[in-house]
């Protein structure tokens, strides 16, 4: 091995071992606010079927909906249930809309009294802001019990969480931290994030040294700034705000390394101190694409928004280096394939290969492919077998797929995703597979692909594959035997904990999470009940059976 090839797997290790704390510090932070009696329902998710995706109205006004109706109806005499939780320097924040950032409510509250931390927790509408001093968030809570207050113009309610700080992943709780590196995970991530990308949204707030991206359930980065006042700013503009129009979710948090160790320039990592570390590609070399090139134009066809998505940032200066460095908006740049670094031309065919042969059909693919694009055609390959070729809606798709597809287990067999040549799929040389169904079929017009419009688009959460499947569009009447029942009839592992969402009476669906032994597991599953036609008695239509990976890492 190289001393190049063995730094970087230690870098690797190293900013891998930082997501990892920082998830599991999330998670106590979560399970903390659970403790308080406030259910936490699915990201992107509601009690009351209207929420889920296909339906007119998006989950996150739902989710308003029950937090106002909640701090509402069940807290009309809010002075004193604000006190059933002993006085503490953490405040819960509910109700956020969801353009806000950090630097939101740092301007709205901090009339209450010094905050020495934020904590966004965007998907929920919520966060968790740390005073330094139990008399302010006392203040907080009692103002807020007693009159409306408004963060980015829409009012907020307030509640002491059980913890008495928040879990930071560093040490640095204040300015003389000297820590300048932060920690951004990208929440919900339909597009391709790049060093380009996240230079462009952070360089015009604080000076960028040095960006490393990594790939661990799900997409992050670490982000080295010249100082620490530059990281501070970014992270008061950035914390909770979308990159991309309704996806591409920065959540933001203060790293644990002070310094990053860079040792090639390239679309995962780059040094801009030293330009002299030239990427290296396997091959012929080539110059570096630009990422604010023309725009492809599927991007603009497919109903996505405009080209360049723009993001106010917040009016205080404060958060600003000076008028002239930092403009009123800052425009991101335009979605680039990843596929465009690859060998092959972006492309919307996705080459799947390591299918099983008896188990693997057409629709079992489009059944775990769907959740990353929408399917136009699925054909597998007569001269190769166990290989398909997928015809997705545009290369960002095929750029999810492979991020969070490639190398995962079915049925006993690692799959292997990479962008194909092809640039589209033809149905020639069809023939029958082992189960009998053919080794065709088209999809274009299915009404189970879960992006064919930009309303609907924005409802689907992008996650990597995990043990917890979210269940919805099931009928009432079915119960957790049903499922269990469902799965054995089917051939595959039952699930060892159930949950099922609160339903409003008048509710026609139900949903709730399934958590199984492993991923591999959730992913057979998925892989084989996803859009499972359940009939009822005395019904006129089936309900169809919608699977997805959840957020939750555990019931």
């Amino acid at each position: 091995m190289s001393t190049v090839e063995g730094a970087g797997q230690r870098e690797e290790g190293e900013y891998g071992r930082a997501a990892k704390r920082l998830k599991t510090e999330e998670r106590e932070t979560e399970a903390e606010e659970k403790e308080e009696g406030e259910e936490e329902l699915e990201e992107g998710e509601d009690s009351d079927s209207s929420s889920l995706p296909g339906n007119g109205e998006s989950a996150a006004d739902n989710r308003a909906r029950w937090s106002a109706s909640q701090y509402g109806a069940g807290r009309r005499d809010n002075g004193e249930d604000s006190h059933r939780i002993s006085p503490s320097p953490v405040v819960h924040v509910r109700g956020l809309c969801e353009a806000v950032v950090e630097a939101d409510l740092i301007d709205a509250l901090e009339k209450f009294g010094p905050i020495c931390y934020v904590m966004m927790m965007p998907f929920k509408r919520q966060a968790l802001v740390e005073f330094s001093a139990v008399e302010s968030a006392d203040r907080c809570v009692s103002c807020g019990a007693k009159e409306p207050v408004y963060i980015a113009g829409q009012q907020a309610y307030f509640n002491y969480s059980t913890s008495k700080r928040i879990t930071r992943p560093t040490n640095a709780d204040n300015p003389n931290s000297g820590n300048k590196v932060l920690l951004l995970s990208i929440q919900n991530p339909l597009y391709p994030i790049t060093t380009d990308v996240l230079y462009t949204v952070c360089n015009p707030i604080g000076s960028v040294l040095r960006i490393v991206i990594f790939k661990r359930n799900g997409i992050q980065a670490m982000v080295e700034f010249e100082s620490v006042q530059c990281a501070q700013k970014a992270k008061a503009a950035l914390n909770g705000a979308d990159i991309y129009a309704g996806c591409c979710t920065l959540k933001i948090e203060y790293a644990r390394p002070t310094r990053l160790n860079v040792i090639k320039n390239d679309n995962e990592s780059w040094d801009y101190t030293k330009p002299y570390l030239v990427r290296r590609d396997r091959g012929k070399g080539r110059q570096r694409q630009a990422i604010l090139g023309e725009h492809p134009s599927s991007y603009s066809d497919n109903g996505y928004g405009p080209p360049c998505p723009l993001l106010p940032l917040p009016g205080n200066s404060r958060y600003k280096l000076t008028s002239v460095d930092v403009p009123d908006m800052v425009s991101y740049p335009l979605p680039q394939s990843s596929s465009s670094y690859s060998g092959h031309a972006p492309s919307s065919v996705a080459m799947v290969s390591g299918l099983h042969p008896s188990k693997m059909n057409c629709t079992r693919i489009f059944n775990l492919f769907c959740l990353y694009g929408n399917i136009e055609k699925v054909k597998f390959m007569k001269s190769v077998p166990g290989t398909a070729l997928v015809e997705m809606g545009d290369e960002y798709a095929v750029d999810r797929a492979i991020t969070h597809l490639n190398s995962i287990k079915v049925f006993g067999k690692r799959l292997n995703v990479c962008v194909s040549k092809q640039h589209a799929v033809i149905p020639s040389q069809v023939f029958e597979l082992e189960d009998g169904s053919s080794s065709y079929k088209d999809f274009a017009m299915t009404r189970n692909n879960r992006f064919s419009s930009a309303g609907q688009a924005s409802k689907n959460i992008i996650q990597p594959p995990s043990a917890v499947l979210h269940y919805y569009n099931v009928p009432p009447c079915i119960s957790q035997d049903h499922l269990l029942r469902l799965c054995t009839e089917h051939d595959v592992p039952g699930f060892v904990k159930f949950k099922m969402f609160d339903a409003k009476p008048s509710s026609k669906t139900i949903s709730g999470l399934l958590e199984f032994d492993s991923k591999t597991e959730a992913v057979e599953v998925l892989t084989v009940l996803n859009h499972y036609q359940i009939r009822i008695p005395n019904g006129s239509n089936p309900y169809t059976l919608k699977l997805c990976f959840s957020t939750s890492s555990h019931l």
